[in-house]
């Protein structure tokens, strides 16, 4: 079967851009002949690319990237949608409308997808012209940050899109509920059907601890080899990687970007906490974004034991990432409900906690299989929304505790994965995201880290069992083409109820 792809963006960093990559690539293992249209140029690397199985199709868009959340890419103007005018934006869907409709007239799919709720299903809708079915795979980002807060400019976008689809996909309850919500379209949620992304479980899995070592330090060569830059790892990503040592430390991590929506500000304000009562406790955070300086303010302000100077961070809030003035309201309550003597313990311990922390910068997805492994967890700290905690998935596939924020899709993943544990260990899985937010997730941490040997290993075993039979992309394959040709008693209902998400 042939099967066209619509991602307009790259495939290697973000969620959305894993999600497309894996897909195709499980596709292709399957026997599918795969069109991908998107904007990744640089396919080397990407060994499912071959001209065969799997094509890929790069439209020019003229150099303009419109953008969920801002950020920048290279060799693009990378412009937020509401910072762009209409013109500007039919003439973006235009282009790809072209281009893809080339594709279509030279290979003729037999099935389509459309990915983000704008622009990519109004662009495959116009292309194709009713001559293909098609799925739509609603990912949070275009939803939450784009239409739901301008829904008076883009909602007419989103439905047109959304009006040929054969069904619609949407990771979590929490993200079919919003959709919902947003779109106010009667037949909509009889169209709409789970469709999570996947673990590859063949790369992510449990690893010995010389295993570990192993692939820590294949990353580390590769990263001070001349893929480095190309990958485009901050100065210092394989230091970072070589400071990390399993046989000594008690390894953590955070893996996604840098943005204050994903609530790094929570771990790196709770690192403290952790090291004063697991002192080889040590922190990785992976990835990229425009809070990255906040961050390392954060960072420096432990370093120095200076409240005054993390308060400043806390105050200023988005500002910091380019938005609006608005204080850290978690990180605010936190820092403001320190006792005396609670205050005293903590400045003590921020010095030694800021100086195991360890910023790798941008990796690609493909690096993670040999990073995950040496985690003993892996923290999903999210204030904002997320479709499904693909990260947290992951996570336990490799036998890591992912301790994530219990809301929306990452509360869905918590609720697949929580009977893997004994109870008494089911609570490490989340934190509550508010006022207690940083003194709730230092205790998740401490507890698990807490735990005698073999009993964390038993844990961490079952979590990654329970990953492997709950996750898979050669399943997630097969409901995509389900979905596009409307096969939707093969598909999963949206659950009925939030799996134990909290508002």
């Amino acid at each position: 079967m042939r099967v066209l792809i619509f991602h307009g963006y790259l495939l290697r960093g973000t969620g959305s851009n894993i999600y497309n990559a894996s897909l195709a690539r499980a596709l292709a293992d399957l026997g599918h002949e795969v069109h991908l249209v998107c904007q990744e140029s640089r396919t080397d690397g990407l060994s499912f690319v071959d001209g065969r199985r799997c094509t890929v199709h790069v439209p020019d868009i003229e150099g303009l990237l419109p953008l969920y959340v801002a950020d920048e890419y290279e060799g693009f103007t990378a412009v937020p949608f509401p910072a762009l005018d209409d013109a500007q934006i039919e003439r973006y869907v235009d282009l790809n409308s072209r281009a893809v409709t080339e594709v279509v007239d030279a290979v003729a799919p037999d099935v389509a997808l459309a990915n983000h709720l704008i622009m990519g299903p109004v662009i495959l809708a116009r292309a194709l012209g009713g001559r293909v079915p098609y799925a739509v795979k609603v990912h949070g980002s275009a939803l939450e940050y784009v239409v739901r807060p301008h829904r008076d400019r883009f909602l007419s976008w989103a439905r047109e899109g959304l009006a040929g689809a054969s069904a619609v996909l949407v990771g979590s309850r929490h993200t079919a509920e919003s959709l919902w919500e947003v779109m106010d379209e009667p037949g909509l949620p009889a169209r709409t059907r789970l469709g999570p992304p996947g673990v590859d479980v063949h790369s992510f899995h449990p690893r010995s601890a010389e295993e570990a070592a192993e692939g820590l330090l294949g990353l580390a060569r590769s990263l001070e080899g001349a893929e480095a830059a190309t990958w485009g790892g901050e100065a210092g990503a394989a230091e970072a990687v070589r400071a990390l040592n399993p046989a000594h430390d008690r390894l953590v991590g955070y893996v996604g970007k840098l943005i204050v929506s994903k609530g790094v500000d929570l771990l790196l304000a709770a690192w403290p906490l952790v090291v004063a009562q697991v002192p080889a406790a040590r922190l990785c955070v992976v990835g990229f974004g425009t809070y990255r300086a906040g961050l390392g303010q954060i960072v420096d302000a432990l370093a120095n034991a200076d409240l005054e100077a993390l308060g400043e961070v806390v105050a200023r809030g988005r500002e910091l990432e380019g938005g609006p003035p608005g204080e850290l309201r978690y990180l605010r309550a936190f820092v403001d409900e320190l006792s005396a003597e609670r205050r005293a313990a903590y400045l003590d311990a921020a010095p030694r906690a800021a100086e195991r922390v360890h910023f790798t910068g941008r990796l690609e997805h493909d690096a993670l299989p040999g990073l995950l492994p040496s985690f003993e967890a892996q923290v999903v700290p999210s204030t904002f929304p997320e479709a499904f905690g693909m990260v947290a998935a992951e996570a336990a596939a490799c036998g890591a505790l992912p301790v994530s924020a219990a809301h929306s899709g990452l509360a869905e993943v918590t609720s697949v994965l929580a009977p893997a544990l004994d109870e008494p260990l089911r609570p490490l899985l989340s934190f509550s995201p508010g006022s207690r937010a940083v003194p709730e997730l230092a205790d998740r941490l401490v507890r698990w880290l807490s735990l005698d040997a073999s009993e964390r290993s038993r844990a961490g075993a079952e979590l990654a069992r329970m990953a492997r039979s709950r996750f898979g992309w050669e399943s997630v394959a097969q409901g995509v083409i389900a979905a596009a040709q409307g096969h939707l008693a093969e598909l999963p209902r949206v659950p009925s109820h939030d799996a134990g998400a909290q508002p």
